[in-house]
């Protein structure tokens, strides 16, 4: 099971300068990829465009919400981050939180795998190089985007549910998850999505002595994810209350035993995001570099 680590804002406000220092942390540490994720600030293909010059580690999206960016424009923006960091990318992409979706861009979020499907059906060909021409129930594309030097991207596609699981594994090069645990992982999204495809699962994390206290504070810092129903959901089947109950926390000891869940559970890949003061973040990332 390889090891990535999340910079930027998973890890709170994040400037340029630090941005670009987290990565080069993360490479030096011998992490295999730095992931960015898509909220309400940095933008992740800008912020991987940063990131370009640092070398020594891959880099991907967890994830990318694509209701709100067409499949032409997503296309040529991964294609311009393949170019600017030598091929490089996992592109993750998911169909965003509904509660966000929706009252923040008033776009439609009903059938999400159903607009997954088609979406993935215009941005995969568009990767490769190739023309569209798709007039579909969700999706209209035409047109072709071409970046020299650029190849396809891995994609990977955010799953939780049966039918975005069909999908992933169908149509794309794996599945990515987040604040879902080693039961979820290992008796449902592995046995629906596959052994053979890429599942990358990434949680907070917090190398501490004070796991009760930690696991507490993780729970309040990620509250809306549990009134979230698509997270309410894996928390359900997981059997927990919160994002702290799922999360990677206590001693070293500790960590090694919930990292062995997540590997014998089939994921290929866990990346984590350190949680906490400045001090708890780089002993995180001290002990955890020690399993790459």
């Amino acid at each position: 099971m390889k090891i990535g680590i999340a910079v930027g804002d998973l890890r709170g406000p994040t400037g340029a300068a630090e941005l670009v220092e987290q990565a080069r942390v993360a490479a030096a540490a011998g992490f295999a990829t730095a992931w960015v994720s898509q909220a309400l600030g940095w933008d992740a293909m800008v912020a991987l465009g940063a990131l370009g010059p640092v070398p020594g580690i891959a880099f991907g999206t967890a994830v990318v919400p694509v209701p709100q960016r067409h499949p032409l424009v997503l296309a040529g923006q991964a294609l311009s981050v393949q170019a600017v960091t030598g091929n490089r990318l996992t592109l993750g992409v998911g169909a965003g939180i509904a509660g966000m979706v929706g009252p923040m861009f008033g776009l439609p979020v009903d059938r999400p795998a159903r607009r997954m499907r088609e979406y993935l059906a215009v941005l995969i060909p568009l990767l490769r190089g190739e023309s569209v021409a798709f007039s579909g129930e969700t999706l209209t594309a035409f047109g072709s985007v071409a970046v020299p030097g650029a190849r396809p991207p891995y994609v990977v596609v955010a799953a939780l549910g049966p039918a975005m699981l069909r999908v992933a594994r169908e149509l794309a090069d794996g599945t990515v998850t987040w604040l879902a645990g080693p039961k979820t992982l290992g008796e449902y999204v592995v046995p629906s999505i596959g052994k053979a495809a890429r599942v990358i699962a990434a949680l907070p994390a917090c190398v501490t002595a004070k796991e009760s206290v930690v696991r507490a504070r993780i729970s309040a810092d990620f509250a809306l994810a549990a009134r979230s129903p698509e997270y309410r959901a894996v928390f359900d089947r997981e059997g927990v209350a919160g994002a702290g109950d799922v999360a990677v926390v206590g001693n070293e000891d500790a960590v090694a035993t919930q990292l062995g869940r997540l590997r014998d559970a089939g994921v290929t890949e866990f990346f984590f995001s350190p949680q906490g003061s400045a001090a708890e973040q780089q002993r995180t990332v001290e002990v955890l570099a020690e399993f790459t």
